[in-house]
């Protein structure tokens, strides 16, 4: 299948398969394609977003039983072979002989890229250390010093996941401030998440750059679905200068939720109560077996418009103060 035909028929599964790279299409047209025209048979729309209870049992079915197949003795070599430098040409041929990347994907309706990355987080014992020792940081230091930012390397070294010594090393060399925001530092927050705002949007959609530039900072300036997308919170970070990235995107979400409510007291006295309540039922009636599988901005929709993070905010606020025991229970 020649690179056009293949972005059109996965644009079907996947809208913003124009702005892949021409290497993933081809990648995505050996692996997903098949698998994705097999579910719309059966009518199973392709996901997004946060992994469910649900698949990742079945990602760790599949592990367990390509391990099974295969008589390689543990996750660790199947999934991080680098780490194994004697065994890597064996595990190799036999992923290759056994359809590693079909097993892998088996009943999960997502992009097999996607999938592989959570059986990696899963099954990497390197992502539950805990914190960080004064050594381990000092370590990280000296790393990133000779080899920059080479992750996985540092990773190797620092037997730890290539996510956790990035983020960790982005948080350490910020000038942190740990007090409250001043004016100048939500401001310099502010223009730097327009900024990549702006440079995603000209990549995404050159037309709607306009009322960008056009509208005022005091006002919500880009349309609400086009907020909650992922943004580069390192970059934003390095723009803002004194606050790491996890600060820069709670204050955000604070931002966020201060003026799409526009001072709304929603969760307050009788009114508050009523909403509360509409808010479970409208959650009880989506029939979801899992947080992951709620559309929440179709549920802050219904219930008045607020954004999206705060509904989920103000929902786990509810279980945790008043659902006993509310982790040993089903999400229904």
């Amino acid at each position: 299948m020649d690179l056009d035909t293949a972005r059109q028929e996965l644009e079907e599964f996947i809208p913003h398969v124009k702005n892949i790279s021409d290497s993933s299409v081809r990648k995505m047209a050996g692996r997903d394609l098949m698998r994705f025209k097999e579910f719309k048979k059966q009518g199973i729309a392709v996901k997004f977003g946060r992994f469910t209870q649900k698949e990742n049992k079945q990602i760790q079915k599949n592990v367990e039983e390509f391990l099974s197949l295969t008589g390689i003795d543990s996750a660790e070599k199947l999934l991080f072979t680098s780490r194994y430098p004697h065994d890597k040409d064996i595990i190799q041929r036999l992923k290759t002989e056994h359809q590693f990347c079909e097993k892998i994907s088996e009943g999960i309706p997502r992009p097999w890229r996607l999938i592989y990355y959570r059986a990696r987080k899963m099954f990497d014992s390197n992502n539950y250390k805990g914190r960080y020792t004064k050594e381990e940081k000092e370590k990280l230091k000296q790393y990133q010093a000779l080899h920059g930012n080479d992750w996985k390397k540092i990773s190797e070294l620092m037997s730890r996941s290539n996510l956790s010594v990035a983020m960790k090393f982005s948080e350490i060399r910020s000038a942190t401030n740990y007090g409250a925001w001043t004016k100048e530092e939500t401001q310099k927050l502010m223009n730097a998440v327009k900024e990549v705002m702006k440079k995603k949007l000209e990549t995404e959609n050159p037309g709607s750059v306009l009322s960008l530039e056009q509208s005022n900072m005091n006002d919500v300036w880009i349309e609400r679905e086009q907020l909650y997308q992922p943004l580069p919170w390192t970059e934003i970070e390095t723009k803002v200068g004194s606050r790491y990235w996890r600060q820069c995107k709670q204050k955000w979400n604070s931002i966020l939720t201060s003026r799409l409510t526009r001072g709304q007291q929603f969760y307050r006295g009788t009114s508050g109560l009523q909403a509360k309540i509409n808010l479970i039922k409208r959650l009880y009636e989506t029939k979801a077996e899992d947080a992951s599988e709620v559309n929440w901005d179709d549920l802050s929709n219904a219930i008045g418009g607020l954004p999206r993070t705060y509904v989920q905010s103000k929902f786990y606020k509810l279980k945790v103060s008043s659902v006993p025991l509310w982790k040993k229970k089903t999400f229904s």
